[in-house]
């Protein structure tokens, strides 16, 4: 397991030294497919070798000597000099582009890391540095899989990317393909690491990876949004710092796992750190009222946002949190987590039907998808932690697919934006059926997004009905009302974009496919897991998610009965099943019926528009409504971000006032 957990951290940063100094782009494409493979097999026999030797939690043997020295101690040293790169990176870069606050934020938190380590204040004792478990597997196959097959899409979208952009945008392929791997590696060593500071260090990484990815076209609008997703997520890190640095000083943890086996008895007192920890997290995933950053790293190439929206930076954040479920269980600190979930995904929600563009309604969607997890992890009982895994699972498959397809088509069409792609099942039929297996992931039985939601909702009732204070009540009576009504406007966005992709249009015609095999791959690589999960499902959650959840509860329960089981398989049924039956015995040698449209009037021959009574032809015309002038961002957003403040400062400041300080 030593040299797999190496290689999955180790091997990504190799690739990406290659790939920086690679100035060939068919050279690079190879070294790209090599190390895609590569990591994929690796992460395949992590898997496997973690439930051939009994699937049980573990800890990795950090003996191992080199130059007469512990690895770990080794590993200690270039952490430190990857600190002070960093620090020296993000001044030098904010002193340049005049953002002098992002410098300032970087040299706190690293003054305070170092202060505490080198200081004499850290606790002296053994660390466990790395620990695998069900949810670490998990993890490691989303970043693997779906995190490396971005960067295939990538070798062709890029490719297309410099082809229409020309001279506007200087080609930094090379810088770009290094930061996706640095981005990946960086992702491994998250979320194997168990030593709150390797974690720490490789949670700042991706902080400076998405920055570096946001602004590589170097515009001013790009140099903006990257700075300002850089601030917010250094924030969280000096939030993180400080939780890291109460922990070791005030109660001697220092690794996550402690802090997990003894949250029966510590989690009160530890309630603070947790919430600085906590802090981190919801900046990290762009919960309000951090969520501008996500929305602006659209401005991005789309293999970025792509890998920032499924595999890598924002799941890091839902990720930590889902670890400290059982400590914010039932506390004010999983109170605030849980309610700036449930604002996020109620407010994120509403405003994605406002927007036409399609990378931003799936932003949107990201953000309130991300509320959700955010909000079962809050809660923290056994059954909220199910439903978060999975909506963590279903979520990156599909999100990474629909940003792919939308990149695709805007390189087919000229335009991401959702009125354009009226027909698009005429013109380009592979696409939209991609496009439509994305959607139907997010949204529809028997996809697993919709079996979460609703495990989520009953579990939120159950929390309820079942509280042992009213403001336990209270709360889960506002995340039921919030997934009752983010869920309705969840069904109206993705309906109405599967709506107009459908539409026909007898004029349209099919158009030539341009898309190179390498996005192809991606493509529907992607789209077979989607539907492949469906099946599978049942599976995962006997063997996989229910050992790991029982493990940390200490107790089980059947979150899934057979019931549902039977029920998602005559659901898998009537979707696919009966549909091909049907067509087979027949559709399939039945005549296209056509029949004439009315349009108020007598129709044309094109059967596209109709003459009115005064003798005008008029053309049809199909568009959506955005309901802008009912809650746009210009109504909404900064509302919402006011409340999520006052949630976060009212929570503090309580458990300061309760004594969970030290």
């Amino acid at each position: 397991m030593e040299i797999l957990i190496t290689f999955l951290v180790g091997f990504p940063f190799l690739s990406a030294l290659l790939l920086a100094v690679c100035k060939n782009n068919g050279v690079r494409k190879i070294i790209t497919y090599i190390s895609s493979a590569a990591v994929i097999f690796a992460a395949v026999t992590f898997a496997l070798a973690y439930f051939m030797a009994g699937a049980k939690s573990m800890y990795i043997d950090e003996s191992i000597q080199l130059f007469g020295r512990s690895v770990t101690e080794l590993v200690d040293y270039a952490m430190i000099a990857g600190e002070v790169f960093l620090v020296i990176l993000i001044t030098v870069l904010s002193i340049k582009y005049k953002k002098y606050y992002a410098a300032l934020l970087s040299i706190a938190q690293t003054g305070l890391e170092f202060w505490y380590e080198f200081g004499g204040l850290k606790p002296e004792g053994h660390t466990n540095y790395f620990h695998c478990d069900q949810l670490t597997v998990i993890m490691v196959l989303i970043i693997a899989i779906v995190g490396t097959l971005i960067t295939v899409y990538a070798c062709g979208y890029m490719d297309d990317y410099h082809h229409h952009h020309g001279d506007e945008v200087k080609d930094r392929r090379s810088f770009f393909f290094a930061i996706m791997y640095v981005f990946i590696g960086a992702m491994f060593g998250l979320v194997l690491s168990n030593n709150l500071l390797w974690l720490y260090f490789f949670w700042e990484v991706t902080s400076v990876c998405s920055f570096l990815l946001i602004g590589y076209t170097k515009t001013k609008e790009a140099i903006h949004n990257c700075f300002r997703a850089l601030w917010m997520n250094l924030l969280g890190g000096l939030g993180m710092a400080v939780g890291i640095v109460m922990l070791g000083i005030g109660f001697g943890y220092t690794d996550l796992q402690s802090i997990i086996t003894d949250a029966g008895s510590i989690k009160e007192a530890i309630a603070l750190p947790v919430i600085c920890l906590a802090f981190g997290a919801l900046t990290k995933s762009a919960q309000l009222p951090f969520s501008k950053w996500l929305l602006g790293a659209m401005v991005a190439p789309t293999p970025s946002s792509a890998l920032l929206h499924s595999a890598t930076m924002v799941k890091a954040g839902v990720y930590l949190l889902i670890r400290l479920a059982p400590v914010m269980n039932g506390e004010l600190s999983g109170h605030l987590v849980a309610l700036i979930g449930g604002l996020t995904f109620l407010a994120m929600s509403m405003l994605a039907i406002t927007v036409a563009d399609g990378k931003k309604v799936l932003a949107y969607s990201t953000l309130s998808n991300l509320g959700l997890i955010t909000a079962c992890a809050g809660v923290g009982t056994l059954e909220t932690v199910w439903a978060a895994i999975f909506l963590v699972i279903f979520h990156a498959v599909s999100k990474s697919l629909l940003f792919q397809t939308v990149g695709s088509i805007e390189h087919q069409t000229g335009s991401r934006d959702i009125e354009t792609m009226h027909g698009l099942v005429r013109r380009y039929p592979y696409l939209t059926w991609t496009l439509v297996v994305g959607i139907g992931g997010m949204f529809l039985a028997p996809f697993g997004m919709l079996i979460s939601k609703w495990a989520a909702l009953k579990a939120f009732v159950d929390t309820g009905l079942n509280g042992t204070s009213m403001l336990e009540i209270i709360v889960s009576t506002i995340l039921v009302l919030c997934i009752c009504f983010g869920s309705a406007t969840t069904l109206f966005y993705w309906a109405k974009w599967l709506a107009t992709v459908l539409s026909s249009n007898p004029a349209d015609k099919r158009h030539k496919n341009t898309i190179s095999a390498n996005q192809w791959t991606s493509l529907f690589t992607h789209a077979g897991m989607m539907i492949a999960i469906i099946f599978v499902f049942p599976f995962i959650s006997k063997y996989v998610v229910d050992p790991y959840i029982s493990s940390v509860f200490n107790y089980k329960i059947d979150v899934i009965s057979g019931e549902n089981i039977v029920l998602t398989i005559i659901m898998v049924l009537f979707t696919f099943v009966v549909p091909i039956i049907t067509y087979l015995l027949i559709a399939k040698n039945r005549p296209f019926p056509k029949a004439q449209r009315y349009f108020n009037g007598a129709g044309t021959d094109d059967q596209v528009g109709f003459i009115d009574s005064f003798g005008n032809q008029k053309r049809e015309f199909l568009t959506n409504w955005y309901m802008e002038d009912i809650f746009g961002e210009d109504k909404m957003y900064l509302a919402s971000v006011i409340v999520s403040i006052v949630i976060i400062i009212g929570f503090t400041l309580s458990t300061i006032i309760a004594g969970g300080v030290f």
